[in-house]
């Protein structure tokens, strides 16, 4: 039984997929408001923030279902 698999791992990658999208989408936002460079990382703490509360608030209560 050399192929262990480990779901913990897995997860992270996936809520890492969630995290990389919310940044992206958070900056891109950011930088459309066009009201100064300084809303190009708020937008992106925002989207990082978004996804930190969708993740486990959402997602995580899904595991059970």
């Amino acid at each position: 039984m050399s192929h262990h698999h480990h779901p913990h791992k897995e997860e992270e990658k996936s809520y890492a997929a969630f995290y990389l999208v919310a940044l992206v989408a958070g900056i891109f936002v950011g930088a459309i408001i066009d009201r100064g460079l300084i809303y190009v990382p708020v937008g992106g703490v925002l989207g990082l923030l978004t996804a930190a509360f969708f993740v486990n608030v959402l997602v995580k209560g899904r595991e059970n279902v």
